[in-house]
Formats: C-alpha cells, sequence, structure tokens
C-alpha cells in the first residue's frame, strides 16, 4: 500500500480538479434560479473554470519545475479548497464566476504537476501502471461528474458539488506530504512570466468576445476591438517564445505539419464532444422538466461509450498508427455531434442517443492516441512541451466551444422567435438561461413556439459542433505523418521528458 500511495495521493487531486470540469452541468439551471444568472453568466460559470486551465498549465508547469513540483501542487490543492468553499458560499454569479476562476488557478497548479509527480515516483513498469491508473481516473472524473452533479444538486444543494471538494482536498493534501517527494526540473531554468501573462490575455479576452458578441454583436466596437487586443496579445506571445531561452511553447513546432494537425484535433475533441453538452443539460431540464439526477443520467451513453471504446481499442488498436485512431475518431466525433442536431418541439431524450453514443466511441478512440500522436510529430526532445501543449489546447477548445455554441444557439433562438414573441433577443437570452417554466408561466409566447425555439437553437449548435469534429479528423488524416522530421528549434538539455510527456 505504501508503494501506490503517492499515486493514490495525485489521483485523489486528480480526479477532484477534473470532475469540476463537467459536475456543473446539470446543476445550470438550479444555478440560473438561486442566482438570477443570464446565460452570459451561465457560460462564465463554465469558461472561467476551463479557461484559467487553459491559460495557466504552460505557464505553471514551468514555474513548478524551478518552485518544486510538490510545492505547487500542495498551493493549488489548497487555493483548490479555499475556492470551492467560496463558490458554494456566492451570493451573486458575478461571486461564482470569479471564484470558479480562482478554482481554476489551483486546478492548473494541480493538473500541471500530477504528471510530473508520478513520473518522479515511480519508475520502469511501476512508472507505466501508475500512468495508466492516473488517465483511467480522469475518464471515471468526466463520465461520473454529470451523474454527481444530479445527485447532489437534486438531494442537497448545487451549491454542494462544491462543498464536496473540500474532505476531498484535506485529504489529498495531507496524503501528499506524508508520502510524495519533492522535485523540480533542470538547475538554471526560469519562469517564463511574460510569456504566462501574454497568453492569458490573449485567451481571456479571445472567450470574452466570444461570450459577449450575441449581446453586443459581432460587428460592434466592443467585439471587434476585444479580438484585437486578443490577436495582439497572441502576436506578442509568439514574438516572445521565439527570443525565450525557455519557451512554454515553441512556435517553431507548429512548422511541423504534423504538430499543427494533432492540436487541431486538441482543439476541437473538447469543443465538438463535450460544449454543446451544458446547454443539452438545460433544455433536458428546464424544456423537458427532467430532474438533475435524470439530466444526468441521460448524458451517461457518452461516457460509457467512450469508457467502453477507450477499453477496448486499448487492445484491439494497438500498433495502428495514432494518425488513423485520432482521425476516425474526431470524424466519429463529429458525426455523432451533427447525429444530435434532428430535435423539434415534440423530441424527447432518446432522439439523443444515438449521437450521444457515436460521439462516446469517438472520444474513447481517439483520446488515448493524442499524447501518442503529439509525441510522435516532434523531436524527443520537445515531447514534455507536446504533452503539456496538448493539455492547454484541449482546455481552451472546451472554453471557446461553450462560449460559440452558446452565442449561436441563442441567436437561433432569437430568430426562431422573431414574430412568436414581442422581444425576441430578451426572450431567447432567458430561455437558453434556463427560464423556460417562468417563461411558460407568464405567456411570453405559445408552448410550442418556446419549445421548438430551443430545439432549433440547440440543433444549430450541434451542426457547428459536427462541422468541428468533421474538419479537424480530415486535418488529422491529411497532416499528421508519423515519424515526423526533426522541427528547428534550440534543444533545451535535460528536459523532463516522460514527465510531462503523457499529460492530457
Amino acid at each position: 500500500m505504501r508503494k501506490w500511495a503517492p499515486l493514490i495521493a495525485v489521483c485523489l487531486g486528480t480526479f477532484m480538479l477534473l470532475l469540476d470540469v463537467t459536475i456543473v452541468t446539470v446543476a445550470l439551471p438550479d444555478m440560473a434560479g438561486a442566482l438570477h444568472a443570464s446565460l452570459a453568466s451561465l457560460q462564465w460559470v463554465i469558461d472561467s473554470y476551463a479557461l484559467a486551465l487553459a491559460a495557466l498549465l504552460l505557464g505553471v508547469g514551468s514555474a513548478a519545475d524551478v518552485l518544486g513540483r510538490r510545492r505547487t501542487y500542495v498551493a493549488g490543492t489548497v487555493l483548490f479548497a479555499a475556492a470551492s468553499l467560496a463558490c458554494g458560499l456566492s451570493s451573486s454569479a458575478g461571486m461564482l464566476v470569479a471564484m470558479r476562476g480562482v478554482q481554476g488557478v489551483g486546478g492548473a497548479a494541480m493538473f500541471a504537476t500530477t504528471l510530473s509527480l508520478l513520473g518522479a515516483e515511480y519508475q520502469g513498469r511501476d512508472r507505466g501502471v501508475a500512468f495508466g491508473v492516473w488517465g483511467a481516473v480522469s475518464a471515471a472524473a468526466a463520465a461520473l461528474g454529470p451523474v454527481l452533479g444530479g445527485l447532489l444538486t437534486q438531494n442537497l444543494d448545487w451549491r454542494w458539488i462544491f462543498y464536496v471538494n473540500l474532505p476531498v482536498s484535506v485529504a489529498a493534501v495531507a496524503l501528499t506530504l506524508r508520502v510524495v517527494g519533492e522535485s523540480r526540473g533542470r538547475a538554471g531554468q526560469r519562469v517564463d512570466v511574460f510569456g504566462t501573462l501574454s497568453w492569458t490575455v490573449f485567451a481571456g479576452t479571445g472567450v470574452y468576445a466570444v461570450v459577449r458578441a450575441d449581446a453586443v454583436g459581432w460587428g460592434s466596437a466592443a467585439t471587434l476591438g476585444t479580438l484585437a487586443v486578443s490577436a495582439v496579445a497572441l502576436l506578442v506571445f509568439l514574438f516572445a517564445q521565439l527570443r525565450a531561452a525557455d519557451p512554454m511553447l515553441d512556435p517553431r513546432l507548429f512548422r511541423g505539419a504534423s504538430f499543427s494537425g494533432v492540436m487541431a484535433a486538441a482543439f476541437a475533441i473538447s469543443a465538438a464532444a463535450f460544449g454543446v453538452l451544458p446547454y443539452t443539460s438545460i433544455w433536458l431540464q428546464t424544456v423537458l422538466g427532467f430532474s438533475p439526477l435524470k439530466g444526468g443520467l441521460v448524458l451517461v451513453p457518452l461516457a460509457a461509450a467512450s469508457f467502453v471504446a477507450a477499453a477496448v481499442g486499448g487492445r484491439l488498436l494497438h500498433g495502428v498508427p495514432a494518425r488513423l485512431t485520432v482521425g476516425v475518431g474526431m470524424l466519429l466525433i463529429g458525426a455523432g455531434a451533427l447525429a444530435q442536431a434532428v430535435l423539434g418541439a415534440g423530441s424527447d431524450w432518446p432522439s439523443l442517443l444515438p449521437g450521444l453514443v457515436v460521439a462516446g466511441v469517438g472520444v474513447g478512440v481517439a483520446t488515448p492516441a493524442l499524447s501518442q500522436a503529439a509525441l510522435s510529430s516532434v523531436p524527443p526532445h520537445r515531447a514534455g512541451m507536446a504533452g503539456g501543449a496538448v493539455n492547454t489546447f484541449r482546455q481552451l477548445g472546451y472554453a471557446l466551444g461553450v462560449a460559440l455554441f452558446g452565442t449561436l444557439a441563442a441567436s437561433r433562438m432569437t430568430h426562431a422567435l422573431t414574430g412568436e414573441a414581442a422581444d425576441p433577443h430578451g426572450t431567447a437570452q432567458a430561455l437558453a438561461g434556463g427560464a423556460a417554466r417562468q417563461l411558460l408561466s407568464a405567456r411570453v409566447a405559445a408552448p410550442h413556439a418556446l419549445r421548438a425555439a430551443y430545439a432549433s437553437g440547440l440543433d444549430a449548435a450541434a451542426l457547428a459542433a459536427g462541422a468541428v469534429g468533421i474538419v479537424a479528423g480530415v486535418l488529422v488524416l491529411l497532416l499528421v505523418r508519423t515519424p515526423n522530421a526533426p522541427v528547428p528549434g534550440p534543444r533545451r538539455a535535460a528536459e523532463q521528458v516522460p514527465v510531462r510527456a503523457n499529460a492530457g
């Protein structure tokens, strides 16, 4: 038991931080009612957490190599727990969004160090076992998130989806301090503060512009100005990384078509497979009247199919080029999303089932091979950087996917309600934000029109998600080759290749 105690300590934190990516999905309608939240606020409850992970993973991982990985992991867990308590105590949507962002900061410190800690604790065959268990725990967290969220929301209160993190955090910190040793990167490595800041500005302003676009208009000065700031921040980041002695993400890697294709898949996999689910959950609970638990159970086929496909595919697809597994997996995710775009005013949950299963199979096929494809697309001394980039692009894809698909769904609802409601835009925002019951009670529009409008918005979002998945799959099949030719760029001495190689 002592041999595997470090693995247990790391997996406790991993399970908790990844659970919080999906656990809020089925609690969104209850949050909207309790906090009088708008659609934009609901989007930010999800996006502020995912965005903090995406913005800080690379930078925090670099800082942990200097400051100490165990110290960073413990500090992140403590911050995560404190933010979870504050989330549960939130009295307004703004406070909840802000504390979700703080949660994401703590989660980034944990996520960026988990595999580094395992790589330092285990060697040889034991390391393979540890990484395998870590991967299984990660998959279980995604599968259990909606169900556990439904159980807690229905039987206690939505605030308990955050309170449950407290005892787990205490156990993780206590066990880590007791059984996990400290480790660091190579001597002389420096923290890339400027790179972290410029990447954070790029990601934050980009997502903010997309979330606000439906309210202020895509062509408005506010939207275009914010997107311009995001573009400038990205250029500053790229320029700084080219000049940095210890870059977080060397832009020269994107000269390789294989690396670019893999990053496109990493970005698209979370967006296409999971970006529409928050609005599906709202539809299930507010339009169909499901309980939070039943709404969570409806989404289980996606997670179950993913788990089975990953387990079976790991044996049957061993030795198959990652280009094929990732590419075909992305095509399946896209096809599954398209198959969910079949809703009408009278549709019920079984209409979603085929699409959820197909998308789940795609996730199970593509995800295990994604890191392998990333590692195969770069020279060996860049393996750690490639693994960290996969994690970052997955989280950024999820954050942007939720924002973009929510904006698209609300816009489509507005169009469908034109002529059916006195204020189509306001009604669409309220409908997408989980206020279907209130709108029906107030007779803002005919019940059939409201149900048809939400179904139309959800179909539009699913079609967009399907297109993202299909395009990413085609790009992977066309661009990714294994092995790839070495990519130009300065070699970093003694980079921790085995430690971060399997991240994500």
